[in-house]
């Protein structure tokens, strides 16, 4: 018998270090991969729009018109006091350098002074082909420039320079975010588990996660098959540590249980798998489906975040089923010093401990329980009215005054604002005349003029408003292109209302045809599109969840509720989300993509904490009874599923190192909303409504119809 039981121990670490030391290998190949995501990201608006977007239409004309295309950047030279001759002259020399500067497209157009004289702008057109290379262009513009000198000011704005400033936040993704993400995940393991060596195998594991994701996700961006911006990139980072860290709790949980029953460490982790991964499988196939119903967007960047994401689920539910058991089992009971399990068949202590308290008052007030909850999220919920407006300028991007963002202010302080980003309209070469006269007659439309064969724009403020008027327009297959300035900042709401107007406008000039696109135009049809993927992706991610829970579950009843009690903390999380917002950070409002990326990311792993529970509390009711079940399983899973909660919640807040609006948002709805989802539903709303429905939870299974004679007969 002790031969037998060796030999057992023998194989069950044999199969554990093969397993390990294969994983060992895949690390080794992928290695050389992790950190390289931002070689493969694209951070320009424009190409993720869908096709059919008439910015879209208005991009491919613009092509027809230029030689090469270009990304214009704004060099702004500002003086209070009025410039002088010395800083035109400084000026000139700046542009001559400039215009040398790899990348940029020369001639430059003559340096354009505002009509107050108190400010000079330079356009300066570079390479589209260079891609991500802009960001390099415009750093080299900047040291040329410099930004202060004597009393002149010195920013460069412009589109160019906004793509710069997201290339630089977004480069702090592969370095900073990952280093807090993994001292966050750490310190809470630490706190978690009070030993100093049982925290390594988790973070090896998520550690391994995220290098097979950041592996597989190089390799398609790169083959052109997906396209990653630098929102999905940071999103993955902090969704494989957050999501394996959690994965890893719920399974080191089990072990830890079954160590108590079972000698060998193998035999301790073969129960704890078949009694834990189902549900952990569950978990990550919910997340996993809700994510790629995003491929359901028009939007390329939402097509693209869904596969980044769920291959991140994937790789992780991966790794913590199969390296993860190997390591423990490796480190046996010795992984849990100076805490660890000993064999005494002892079950779980339900009766002590704040999961007891909790469990005891649930079972003697359910009903005012869940109604209380029910009432307090509802309240939160009328927070929402507070959201405010989605649309963020470029101005409300980052939490720090970036160099563009001051180059944009001065630009609308001397300038009409929408000077250096016009809108522009495409039409027939028969109706230009009638289509300018229309838009010129619009209340937020400066000036419009055609775009000429001339290389350059006229010297002199007018000069500001688009190419020479003097010049016969182009005419490139029938069209002619002109270009409209707006009287408020390219990004702001007034200019996006000016480009809803002037489409209506020039849309209703008989046989014109008339294209409107431009930098505001392509924030109008995000705005646009982002709308209808909200009011269609939601819907059927309510109905992909109901279908897998009913299965794992094998009821109709339970699912319903459970996604009533999600859908429920997701209004209540973003009505105190746009408090906080509003009130205590002062941010203007959220981005056109917050509301849909906050459901998808909260419904589908807030989802999950509700999965862990009633799963377990099914596998109790079998053999206790529904309400028995409900108490049992809330006591031994409250504890962990606690502390993934606040690893979930601690992991997503890492987002606010990046200076990014959009990022922090979404990370604090997150964090804020599974905190809900973990204090207050799990622990709360879903054990007192089940342990008040009782075994009718379960309809139509046989296990309602068992249960229900079970209790009845203990009534009696």
């Amino acid at each position: 018998m002790q031969m037998s039981r060796k030999a057992g121990r023998g194989r069950g670490t044999l199969v554990a270090l093969l397993i390990a030391l294969a994983w060992l290998v895949i690390g080794g190949l992928a290695g050389p991969y992790t950190g390289r995501l931002g070689e493969v990201t694209t951070n320009d608006n424009a190409a993720f729009l869908p096709a059919d977007a008439e910015a879209t239409r208005a991009q491919d004309l613009s092509e027809l018109f230029v030689d090469r295309p270009t990304t214009p950047a704004l060099v702004v030279y500002e003086r209070t006091s009025g410039i002088t001759d010395t800083d035109r002259q400084q000026i000139a020399a700046d542009a001559a350098e400039i215009a040398e500067l790899p990348g940029v497209v020369g001639p430059l157009p003559p340096p354009i002074p505002s009509a107050d004289g108190q400010a000079v702008q330079l356009v300066v057109p570079i390479d589209d082909e260079q891609g991500e290379e802009i960001a390099t262009v415009v750093a080299n513009l900047r040291s040329v420039t410099g930004q202060e000198r004597d009393g002149l000011t010195i920013n460069v704005a412009g589109p160019a320079g906004l793509l710069a400033d997201l290339i630089d936040v977004f480069s702090a993704v592969d370095g900073t975010l990952l280093l807090v993400t993994l001292c966050v995940v750490l310190l809470i393991l630490l706190v978690v588990y009070r030993s100093p060596v049982l925290w390594i195998f988790p973070l090896l594991a998520a550690g391994m996660s995220f290098s097979l994701a950041t592996t597989i996700v190089y390799l398609l961006a790169d083959a052109e098959v997906l396209t990653l911006d630098g929102q999905a990139q940071g999103i993955l980072t902090v969704l494989v540590f957050g999501a394996g860290t959690d994965y890893a709790l719920l399974l080191v949980a089990r072990y830890r249980e079954e160590l108590h029953r079972h000698d060998k460490p193998g035999s301790a982790m073969l129960a704890a798998w078949r009694g834990a991964a189902p549900a952990i499988a569950a978990s990550a196939g919910t997340t996993i489906a809700s994510l790629l119903c995003l491929l359901l967007s028009s939007l390329t960047s939402n097509q693209a975040l869904g596969p980044v994401a769920a291959i991140g689920i994937a790789a992780t539910l991966l790794v913590l089923l199969t390296l993860l058991p190997a390591l423990l089992v490796l480190g046996g009971r010795w992984a849990f010093w100076p805490r660890r399990p000993q064999l005494d068949y002892a079950e779980p202590q339900t009766e002590h401990g704040i999961w007891g308290h909790v469990a005891r008052f649930v079972a003697r007030h359910a009903r005012p329980v869940w109604l209380v909850t029910t009432l307090a999220l509802a309240a939160l919920a009328l927070g929402l009215t507070q959201l405010g407006a989605t649309t963020l300028g470029e101005s409300d991007l980052f939490t720090e005054r970036t160099d563009s963002v001051a180059g944009q202010e001065a630009i609308a302080r001397h300038f009409p604002a929408g000077t250096g980003s016009p809108a522009i309209i495409f039409t027939r070469q028969d109706t230009a005349e009638q289509v300018a006269t229309v838009a010129e007659g619009l209340p937020a439309v400066v000036a419009v003029r055609p775009v000429t064969d001339s290389p350059t724009a006229g010297p002199g403020p007018d000069a500001a408003t688009g190419p020479d008027p003097t010049e016969p327009p182009k005419v490139v297959n029938g069209l002619v292109q002109l270009e409209v300035t707006l009287a408020d900042l390219p990004d702001s709401d007034g200019a996006e209302q000016a480009v809803r107007e002037l489409r209506v406008a020039v849309h209703a000039i008989p046989g014109a045809d008339a294209v409107v696109g431009g930098v505001t135009a392509i924030n109008v049809d995000t705005a646009d599109a982002s709308t209808r993927d909200r009011n269609v992706i939601i819907p059927v991610v309510l109905g992909v969840i109901a279908v897998i829970l009913a299965l794992l579950l094998r009821a109709l009843i339970a699912p319903l509720l459970l996604i009533v009690t999600v859908l429920l903390s997701y209004g209540a999380t973003l009505g105190l989300c746009a408090l906080i917002f509003k009130h205590l950070l002062g941010f203007p409002g959220v981005d056109a993509s917050f509301p849909l990326f906050a459901f998808v990311f909260l419904v589908a792993l807030g989802i999950d904490y509700n999965i862990f529970l009633m799963s377990r509390i099914r596998q109790e009711a079998v053999k206790r009874g529904t309400r028995s079940g409900v108490l049992h399983g809330l006591v031994v899973t409250g504890g962990v599923i606690t502390s993934a909660g606040i690893v979930l919640a601690a992991t997503f807040s890492a987002l606010a190192v990046l200076p990014l609006v959009v990022l922090i948002e979404l990370g604090m709805a997150v964090a804020v909303g599974v905190l809900i989802d973990t204090i207050v539903v799990r622990s709360l709303l879903v054990p007192a409504l089940t342990y008040d429905i009782g075994p009718k939870i379960w309809w139509p299974s046989r296990l309602a119809r068992i249960n229900g004679e079970r209790e009845a007969r203990h009534a009696e």
